[in-house]
């Protein structure tokens, strides 16, 4: 039976639509969207599928699910922002805006480091139990306290969670705001995106249950660095149903979206920092994506990674685009974000049917994919 697929595509984009109904037919897709921007104007915006496995509630327009590890984007977005106006130095140390921070030798560890994966803070000592994970305080506080686990600035490690926090705090110690409060007021409300970083209750009506993968991806042995990084700490896939998840700013892996409201949020990324009638930051500021910090194998990751700011980059080794100047980044199970500059293209795809990869998988790959074919 076909899923019905809803919204509009330009007829220029119709590969990405036979690839979105092709994910369902072929990829057993349960419920999905897909969004794309062209030089700031909307070319594609569908949804279909259902939120329930037994497929009797249809995921709706507005319908919500947590995006995990795509929220990324969106603290790296906020931080960006400060720096363009000239609120935070990305190279000055850390402890110049968070002084508790410069405890236990971290007092040379630089803000770009929170966001390229590179501050040796990828998972905690202090384990992470009960509510601690949803208790800002207690979670800042004890990143502070310790110790890196590598030299900060050598290589990356990706902060599955941590890195939310991090930045976060930055944000929170320079605007006096939480970064989900942040997000809203400068960069969701002024482009109408639907993305939340701490939802209310009155969401839960449109947030959908992720389906969690068949199997749990490898994250290495208990001693090595991965390991430690996802057992510290350790979320269940389930987690994102509690209401207590929902309400708490996790802003590396809890933002709860869907492809039109990333897609409305990132666009002035892709877009010399205009979208939909507003400025957000300078070209100049966007282009500080691309500033390399590090590239090779990540210690948690296991793959080549080639950062910048808050974005991985387009390289040999993970080729998203064949432009140049294209970031991108993903969420467990297969949610995806796609940043090209010189296209001046803006991509996400976003599920609620989890498979095991970190990074986005052939649903999101094929998407993409089509959305190069069509500007051929």
């Amino acid at each position: 039976m076909t899923t019905p697929i809803h919204g509009q595509c330009d007829p220029r984009f119709e590969p990405v639509k036979k690839a979105f109904e092709n994910n369902f037919s072929e990829h057993d897709d349960l419920g999905a969207s897909v969004a794309i921007t062209l030089n700031g104007e909307f070319v594609v915006d569908l949804w279909g599928g259902h939120l329930d496995e037994d497929r009797t509630q249809p995921w709706q327009e507005d319908t919500l699910v947590n995006v995990w590890s795509s929220t990324k984007t969106m603290a790296a977005m906020s931080l960006l922002m400060l720096a363009d106006r000239g609120e935070v130095d990305l190279h000055a140390p850390a402890a110049k805006y968070w002084p508790e921070f410069a405890q236990n030798g971290k007092d040379s560890v630089e803000v770009r480091h929170f966001l390229s994966h590179n501050a040796g803070l990828s998972g905690m000592d202090e384990k992470v139990e009960g509510d601690a994970l949803y208790d800002w305080e207690w979670m800042t506080a004890a990143l502070a306290r310790q110790a890196p686990w590598w030299e900060p600035g050598t290589q990356s490690g990706y902060h599955a969670l941590t890195q939310g926090h991090l930045i976060g705090e930055i944000v929170r110690r320079v605007t006096g705001q939480t970064i989900g409060n942040f997000f809203r007021q400068e960069i969701a409300e002024p482009t109408g995106a639907d993305f939340h970083i701490g939802a209310s209750e009155g969401l839960d009506a449109r947030i959908g249950n992720l389906v969690p993968p068949s199997s749990a991806a490898s994250r290495g042995g208990p001693e090595t660095i991965a390991g430690r990084t996802f057992a510290n700490p350790g979320v269940k896939a389930t987690e994102p149903r509690k209401r207590a998840w929902r309400a708490a700013e996790i802003p590396a892996a809890n933002g709860q979206g869907n492809a039109r409201s990333i897609v409305r949020a990132q666009t002035a990324m892709a877009n010399g920092g205009q979208a939909f009638g507003k400025t957000l930051l300078s070209e100049a500021g966007t282009k500080r994506i691309f500033e390399k910090q590090s590239e090779g194998t990540d210690l948690v990751l296991g793959l080549p990674v080639t950062f910048g700011m808050g974005y991985g980059l387009n390289s040999s080794a993970t080729p998203i685009s064949p432009n140049t100047n294209s970031c991108y980044w993903g969420g467990y199970g297969g949610s995806s974000v796609i940043i090209d500059q010189d296209a001046g293209l803006c991509f996400s795809y976003v599920m609620n049917k989890m498979e095991t990869g970190l990074l986005g998988d052939p649903r999101g790959f094929g998407l993409a994919a089509a959305m190069y074919m069509s500007m051929a």
